[in-house]
């Protein structure tokens, strides 16, 4: 699924002012099947312009489209995974992977478990399909929630710094996995983050904000080809173009 963001921007009531300007005419075209990271510091308005795409909140002016559609309200088509997992405390990673599935009545229960089961091989948790959330790591947890969105076959993930809380090992090992499951489900990801070397290593394209209103600084395509190492000649390359970019913009 393709999105157009078309002219947006976004303000708040401020108790200083009568008006604060988060995001201000941001235009944008993410491709079907794109992966596109949203790279900037605190506060630019990463995570509001996230919360557009998805529905949960509404521009001062401006559209969204997604697949030919006005973006108004949530959608099963969206999902958005933050980086505080929502996970059912009181269900097991099974139970929690095909709980949306048995909400929408989609497909017989035998059905729904036998695809939960094929997703949860794929990302290695297949062993822990009757484990609690307390009992698994965080990676585990992400992974879960990953899963629980892809079965539900929402074309779009929308993912809010989701590995951002990880250690580095673990947080390297989701970045790869998610690039498995984006490769095998083709899936469209906006995906937000300020860390550098996490953006080179995920996205297609790079969405660089400036802040104080947020406002695209940049657009960068990714021509790294896959799998990509970190310690190559041209990943460093672009990390050191994009970290002297986000200084400029300080």
């Amino acid at each position: 699924m393709s999105i157009e963001v078309k002219n947006i921007n976004k303000s708040f009531k401020s108790k200083k002012t009568n008006q604060l300007s988060v995001l201000e005419n941001i235009n944008l075209t993410i491709d079907d099947g794109e992966l596109v990271c949203l790279l900037g510091p605190s506060g630019c308005g990463k995570t509001t312009l996230l919360r557009l795409i998805a529905g949960l909140d509404q521009p001062t002016s401006g559209e969204i489209i997604a697949n030919g559609e006005k973006v108004t309200k949530p959608s099963g088509d969206r999902a958005v995974i933050f980086q505080q997992y929502s996970l059912f405390p009181w269900l097991t990673v099974l139970q929690n992977v095909t709980f949306g599935l048995e909400m929408t009545k989609k497909g017989s229960k035998e059905e729904n478990i036998a695809a939960a089961e094929r997703y949860l091989t794929s990302v290695g948790l297949i062993d822990f399909k009757d484990s609690y959330p307390h009992e698994l790591s965080g990676g585990m947890k992400q992974r879960v929630a990953i899963i629980r969105s892809l079965l539900n076959h929402s074309p779009i993930l929308l993912m809010d710094e989701p590995f951002s809380a990880l250690d580095m090992q673990n947080r390297h090992k989701l970045q790869s996995q998610l690039i498995g499951v984006w490769k095998r489900f083709e899936n469209t990801i906006v995906f937000v983050t300020h860390d550098v070397d996490e953006a080179v290593y995920l996205a297609d394209k790079i969405v660089i904000l400036d802040k104080n209103p947020g406002r695209i600084a940049n657009i960068i395509d990714v021509d790294i080809e896959r799998p990509r190492k970190r310690d190559s000649e041209e990943f460093i390359a672009l990390q050191e173009t994009i970290v002297k970019d986000l200084d400029m913009g300080d």
